[in-house]
């Protein structure tokens, strides 16, 4: 993918999601659309102690210390170690401003949860930070490692995940939606800039070497 066609997809992505917030919280932050309680009364109907002990699994995995220092720090670690130092910001920053916007559209719409949720969660229900966590971690894998194999897995744990915050009634299902937005646009903004650095960043064999 071109550097045109990542910034425009990504910028797309955000307006879409900030459209999704507006629109949900048109009237009001305490005022679900109907695809949401439908959604939700269908999770609740299946849930399961299988179901929920699963999805508690996603909750800690995807939130917390685990997601916000241990994946990051891993991941950074792993691509400084196979000298892919380029690698290693495009995800440390995109890992940061992805969690920067989620928390600033929290709080531009201030959405309310829905009431029966299993699990303590912060303020604010849109967007998903679980769910655009997982599609940032998601799209970051799909651009530096573009193999059908590795856009299959990041689906299907982008998906697992939004299921599991719906499962736990934490999220009304257009927030995972938002999340997914937010997730993979700011990946696709920060991508985007990357190529241009490294477009301009001239080869090593090129730079002068202090002797």
């Amino acid at each position: 993918m071109t550097r045109p066609a990542l910034l425009w997809w990504g910028v797309g992505a955000i307006l879409a999601a900030i459209a999704l917030g507006s629109s949900l919280t048109a009237a009001g932050p305490d005022a679900p659309i109907a695809i949401d309680t439908g959604w939700n009364a269908v999770m609740v109907s299946i849930r399961s102690e299988f179901l929920v002990g699963l999805a508690d699994v996603f909750n800690h995995v995807g939130g917390g210390w685990i997601a916000t220092y241990l994946i990051p720090l891993l991941i950074v670690a792993a691509l400084l170690l196979v000298k892919r130092w380029q690698a290693a910001v495009f995800v440390a920053v995109t890992l940061l401003v992805s969690v920067g916007a989620v928390q600033l559209l929290k709080s531009l719409f201030g959405r309310a949860r829905p009431v029966d949720m299993l699990v303590a969660s912060d303020f604010g229900s849109f967007p998903s930070g679980h769910t655009a966590n997982a599609a940032t971690l998601a799209m970051l894998a799909v651009l530096l490692f573009p193999r059908l194999w590795v856009v299959l897995i990041a689906v299907f744990w982008t998906l697992a995940m939004a299921l599991s915050r719906t499962a736990l009634s934490v999220h009304w299902l257009t927030d995972t939606i938002g999340g997914m937005l937010v997730g993979a646009g700011v990946t696709l903004i920060v991508g985007s800039i990357m190529v241009a650095w490294a477009q301009s960043s001239p080869p090593l064999s090129e730079t002068e070497v202090p002797r």
